[in-house]
């Protein structure tokens, strides 16, 4: 159903193809292997293996003969702390909340493809206050774990369709 919605709402935007739909963590895995997006938006609790370790495998570099390392941009229902920290240290370059509207998801898989962060406003505030709390001075080991986390690792260079995108 929700697969359904997104299909709907990504498949008019000229800049976009969707390219592939996932229902679980492994198969997430092998299209993204096999169609090479450059954007994957990918849920955190599935059947089988979870998003945060299917985005870990996606965003670990492949090798040389593969293409870039795709782009993964969370979007879920969850917003603990530690959902949106294991996820953004799984490699993940961006969170949303699967209420976030329309123009937000498509600027969010169009920033996503050039490689820039994109994060929900509530989550960026939980990020702030994780590093903030740290250890009181800011300097503590868990707020560089949060900075580094909004950093995500998914770095390289997109494959060769602008916003082709793996649901």
């Amino acid at each position: 159903m929700v697969r359904s919605g997104l299909v709907g709402m990504l498949a008019p935007a000229p800049d976009i193809d969707v390219v592939g739909q996932a229902v679980d963590g492994a198969e997430a895995i092998r299209l993204t292997e096999a169609l090479d997006p450059d954007v994957v938006l990918m849920d955190l609790r599935m059947p089988g293996m979870g998003g945060a370790e299917a985005t870990r495998r996606i965003t670990t570099p492949r090798g040389p003969s593969h293409g870039g390392i795709p782009r993964v941009v969370v979007l879920t229902t969850y917003d603990t702390d530690g959902d949106i920290l294991s996820a953004m240290e799984a490699g993940a370059i961006g969170y949303l909340l699967k209420d976030s509207p329309r123009e937000t998801i498509l600027a969010s898989v169009r920033a996503a493809a050039v490689g820039h962060g994109v994060l929900s406003p509530s989550v960026t505030s939980r990020l702030a206050e994780a590093a903030r709390g740290a250890g009181g001075d800011g300097n503590g080991d868990s707020g560089d774990r949060a900075a580094g986390a909004a950093e995500g690792r998914a770095g390289g260079p997109a494959g060769g369709r602008r916003g082709a995108c793996l649901l």
